[in-house]
């Protein structure tokens, strides 16, 4: 078990990869001609989504690593690169490929259903929020500890559902200078625990640089 902080550090890390915030633009291009209805309809299905995906990867990403025969140090290792790739785009206010490619963004504006793919997964739910928690669950196997990462996901979750229910307003208040703002800050964030993520791989895989 860590400290309540560290569930703290957990839930706002989760806060920041997912960023609900940051997909507003996306959310109220792609639901343009959509109604209020529809609109709700997507952001529940969406926020769903995102839990069930981050709730899946606490129960099992652990055992599928080690199916693979991939270390966790070394996961570390590639979960923290991917999470500062990530939150350098995030400082330059840019989407990155790891969470949509081009390709993706033209097919999600012909598909008809939207909130699992690509909004749900991979822009909210992706790579890096499933990379974060598998290494947090890896810290302890209590199950207090799952536990806690676990509603941690959900907070995360029901913030997603919130943002992208009042997206159309919070897109007028903000403007897209207001909400790159909140982004780069999220970024510099997220580049902070995406060092720490590597540093500790590094140190695990190569005990001698601990000295």
């Amino acid at each position: 078990m860590l400290e309540w902080t560290g569930y703290i550090k957990i839930f706002t890390t989760l806060l920041a990869i997912v960023n609900p915030l940051g997909v507003i633009p996306i959310f109220v291009s792609l639901t343009g001609d959509s109604t209020d209805y529809e609109r709700r309809h997507i952001a529940r299905t969406t926020s769903i989504t995102v839990a069930v995906v981050l709730v899946v990867a606490t129960l099992i990403g652990k055992p599928l690593l080690n199916f693979f025969g991939v270390s966790i140090a070394s996961f570390k290792v590639g979960g923290g690169i991917l999470l500062m790739l990530m939150a350098i785009a995030m400082m330059q206010a840019k989407h990155t490929q790891s969470k949509q490619t081009p390709e993706e963004a033209e097919e999600a504006e012909e598909k008809e259903s939207i909130a699992v793919v690509p909004i749900g997964m991979p822009l909210l739910a992706g790579p890096g929020a499933i990379s974060t928690v598998i290494i947090y669950a890896d810290a302890s196997s209590q199950p207090m500890h799952i536990g806690l990462i676990i509603i941690s996901s959900l907070l995360v979750a029901i913030l997603t559902w919130g943002s992208l229910n009042i997206a159309n307003p919070v897109s007028k208040m903000l403007s897209k200078t207001g909400i790159n703002i909140v982004i780069r800050l999220m970024g510099l964030l997220l580049a902070a625990i995406a060092a720490e993520f590597i540093a500790g791989g590094l140190l695990q895989l190569l005990p001698g640089l601990e000295k």
